[in-house]
């Protein structure tokens, strides 16, 4: 017994990756790329295949993996906010009910231009160790203490070397960035130009093995383990690419929508491979071969479990914050394009009570992982308007998914999802502002103002290569989901948005 004479929770343990999409991990797992630790973890619990990002951008992503709240609740729209740290958090939630609470390597909570040294513990983090997209930070600060003589190499690889904290880094102020400016930054694709164990994976992953290691086994601990990779620039170790077989990597799907009279008006300013500075073939072999080297870290991740003596009482979580198009459709990154390599990602669940090597067709969105962490601790939801009178009300738009993990029937779970998109960084404009609903059969998306709309039908073009919004044929298919569309984005403020109300009660 632990906390107080309770029954000791089970440890939970994420494995986050950024910029994984489901269908690349499929195409993987297909033969692509060997990844024997994510079979294992595959067959070890149940597999999401129909996972949501219901904002497929890194900050409103993880803001609603944190909260559990819709983009509109928490209200990180897009990449440059601040989550509010009055909102509940599971992290926080669970260290107060005694877990010990681990944040390892991306967690993007915070701006990446606002500070190259965030301090997340506010947010329910006992130890962090951060190192994000800026590459700057206590992994670069480690570089430059412990293996200076690889410093200009590890400089080639910060792309964002504008961030100005970089031009008065560290307690100093030194000015980093006309260092860095010496050296050419690396572009494209290529193969770390430094060892394997200097990487931001491996040191990532060393913390965390550190984290489970030293924590106290007589209580439970969160674990949140969340690597930059492999978000661009695709740059996996050397040594990693000859694991890839490139015949079994399909070709981009092409770009339909360049002579459809309803494509969206937006793409012409994202699509990038008429002047792109490498192919489809070098950055997917390159993104694969970093799924390699994840592949490995999860196998360590794997067996420092089994050295804590409690992987039989661990709920393991593999997922990512949105996809990557990785040239299908013309494009690349993740934002307002919700193809499926964009807005699906992998989601596997594993720990007690979970049936194992099963797959599940539910739609799942990352609204639920709140709740479903809530359940496997054993916590009750957080209540987030204190209200004189004791309504019935929804907490929370997502709900636990354990249910579907045990194999359970639920009723009335949801039979569509939601995507939504605003501005990313590079864009200013309504036109950029997707609506979609998605269910098994049709994906509807909507760009206001007349900047396009698109209907495919997922089950006879998966692909998403025959717009079929303008097709009178189809006429009756759309209105239906032009309305359910409408529903969505209205009910994307139920429950209330909580922001501003934690921090007082009414009496």
């Amino acid at each position: 017994m632990a906390n107080g004479g309770r029954a000791m929770g089970p440890d939970i343990v994420f494995f986050m990756m950024d910029q994984l999409a489901a269908k690349w991990l499929e195409v993987a797992r297909a033969g692509a790329a060997p990844l024997p630790h994510f079979e294992r973890l595959a067959g070890m619990g149940t597999n999401f295949r129909r996972c949501v990002s219901s904002n497929p951008l890194c900050c409103p992503a993880r803001a609603t993996l944190a909260t559990g709240l819709s983009t509109r609740g928490h209200g990180v729209l897009q990449n440059g906010y601040y989550l509010d740290g009055s909102i509940p958090t599971f992290m926080r939630l669970l260290q107060e009910a005694g877990y010990q609470t681990g944040g390892l390597g991306k967690i993007h909570f915070h701006p990446h231009y606002s500070t190259l040294h965030p301090d997340y513990r506010p947010y329910g983090y006992d130890v962090q160790h951060i190192t994000e997209d800026g590459r700057g930070g206590e992994w670069l600060d480690w570089i430059r203490s412990e293996h200076a003589e690889q410093a200009g190499a590890v400089y080639s690889t910060v792309w964002a070397r504008e961030i100005p904290e970089f031009g008065e880094y560290g307690p100093d102020g030194e000015d980093l960035a006309a260092d860095m400016a010496k050296v050419p930054v690396l572009r494209g694709a290529y193969e770390l130009p430094f060892p394997e164990e200097l990487s931001q994976t491996n040191w990532i992953t060393g913390h965390a093995v550190d984290f489970m290691g030293t924590a106290d086994v007589g209580r439970p601990l969160l674990a949140h383990i969340s690597y930059v990779q492999p978000h661009s620039p695709f740059a996996p170790p050397a040594g990693y690419r000859k694991f890839v077989d490139m015949a079994k990597v399909p070709g981009p799907v092409e770009r339909e929508w360049r002579d459809d009279a309803l494509g969206p008006v937006c793409f012409d300013g994202l699509a990038n491979t008429d002047n792109i500075e490498f192919g489809w073939e070098e950055a997917r072999e390159h993104y694969f071969a970093d799924l390699v080297h994840l592949d490995a870290q999860l196998g360590k991740v794997l067996e420092a479990l089994d050295r804590r003596g409690r992987l039989a009482d661990t709920y393991i979580l593999l997922l990512s914050d949105h996809g990557e198009m990785l040239f299908d459709h013309g494009m690349v990154s993740k934002g307002e394009m919700h193809y499926d390599a964009c807005v699906r990602v992998p989601l596997m669940i594993a720990g007690p009570g979970v049936e194992r090597g099963r797959e599940r067709d539910e739609f799942a969105q990352l609204e639920d992982i709140f709740p479903t962490v809530m359940e496997m601790a054993g916590l009750e939801l957080p209540e987030p308007l204190a209200m004189r009178l004791k309504l019935d009300h929804e907490v929370l738009p997502g709900r636990s998914l354990l249910p579907l993990c045990r194999g359970e029937r639920v009723e009335g779970w949801r039979d569509a999802a939601y995507v939504e998109s605003y501005n990313n960084i590079d864009s200013n404009t309504p036109a950029n502002w997707a609506r979609t609903v998605r269910t098994a059969e049709w994906r509807y998306t909507m760009y206001p103002q007349g900047n396009g709309e698109q209907l495919f039908n997922l089950v006879d073009d998966p692909d998403e290569q025959v717009n079929l919004a303008g097709e009178a044929e189809f006429a009756e298919v759309r209105s239906e989901m032009r309305d359910r569309l409408l529903e969505m984005v209205i009910l994307q403020d139920y429950p209330h948005s909580p922001r501003s109300r934690f921090a007082y009660d009414v009496h």
